[in-house]
């Protein structure tokens, strides 16, 4: 195996590191290929040479190879003394065929939908419009993304990818079992339900979203066998959500629009529960001030992601109070989860 080092980002002086700041779209881009080509599903078996899988994906085995050592420096594959590249624990989650596999995410987030977004952002930060606006100034979100059914698959795959990690994370930092039933409002293909259900034997559920994921909601549901347990209804958050729940709760929903959007969905929401009802917002909240740290880097850059891609926000407390306010609830307390997203609770008032 290679010799490694280890260079401290102290060593590195400011103009190299805004040199790498700056390339960091190389890197996304060679990785969201290798995980478009499937790259690490050719080496799962044993170590390959760059010719044979060149030719197991059709490409052009010299160019293969460079891109492959860029993304060894990475520490994503590992080429060996024989010119063999081998996995990583890093290209282990590239793989397709394995739980837990990230190769969605990169999909989603390194590929070429989003790298289309951000070459955008200026027109953002001049217009605070998402990126797709420009050419379709009538579109929300999802009604763009309904026009790439290629990359609806791919965000939907990413979605339910990380639901099972959400689910046990919020099933370990909260008790749904005292609700008997809850609401997934904007509950897409169904996993994150599948997850809670799962972890509450004795709790219902309905799923609601629009009709193409609501589909794929009880198609998944059935196979779960967790049918008898839960509805899906199919319609529109901005016009009503469903009764009978005792909690409604919204995963990554709310940051997907502006205030006056957001307030729309929680009013539809308030009517719909009982006055005794829960609101469940899962999402990360803005921290008060940014410090150079991983956590801020994933705040900012998730907040500017929305901005191009959504038109949405992230939010901090005090937005959050605001915006619930406006909606007739009150905000109760915030739960920290391992999932890097916390439960906003809410009671109507």
């Amino acid at each position: 195996m290679p010799e490694q080092t280890n260079v401290s980002s102290a060593a590195i002086p400011p103009q190299m590191m805004l040199y790498q700041i700056g390339i960091g779209h190389f890197f996304s881009r060679a990785l969201a290929l290798a995980a478009k080509l499937k790259i690490a599903d050719q080496l799962s078996g044993a170590p390959k040479s760059g010719a044979e899988i060149a030719r197991a994906i059709d490409v052009h085995a010299p160019s293969l190879v460079r891109v492959m050592r860029l993304l060894v420096s990475l520490g994503v594959f590992v080429e060996w003394e024989d010119g063999r590249f081998g996995l990583t624990p890093l290209s282990e989650l590239l793989r397709s065929d394995i739980p837990g596999s990230m190769r969605s995410f990169v999909l989603l987030f390194a590929g070429v939908a989003i790298q289309d977004g951000w070459k955008e952002l200026e027109y953002c930060l001049r217009t605070g419009n998402p990126a797709f606006r420009r050419l379709y100034p009538d579109d929300d979100a999802f009604s763009f993304m309904a026009r790439n059914p290629e990359q609806a698959a791919v965000f939907d795959e990413a979605m339910a990818a990380f639901a099972p990690m959400t689910s046990a994370a919020l099933a370990a930092s909260y008790d749904f079992s005292r609700f008997g039933k809850i609401v997934d409002v904007g509950g897409g293909n169904g996993a994150l339900m599948i997850g809670i259900l799962n972890a509450n034997p004795k709790l219902q559920g309905i799923v609601f979203d629009r009709a193409d994921a609501a589909a794929s909601a009880r198609k998944n549901l059935a196979a779960a066998g967790l049918a008898s347990r839960c509805e899906v209804v199919a319609g529109d958050f901005f016009k009503d959500v469903p009764r009978g729940g005792r909690a409604y709760l919204l995963k990554h929903i709310i940051h997907d629009w502006n205030d006056d959007r957001a307030v729309a969905i929680l009013k539809n929401c308030r009517r719909a529960m009982p006055p005794d009802g829960t609101l469940l917002i899962i999402e990360g909240v803005y921290p008060r001030r940014i410090e150079q740290s991983e956590s801020g880097r994933g705040a900012t850059a998730t907040d500017i992601n929305m901005l191009v891609s959504t038109g949405g926000r992230q939010r901090p407390e005090a937005e959050f109070r605001e915006i619930l306010k406006a909606s007739s609830f009150r905000l109760e307390k915030i739960i920290p989860t391992r999932a890097r997203a916390s439960i906003i609770e809410s009671s109507p008032g």
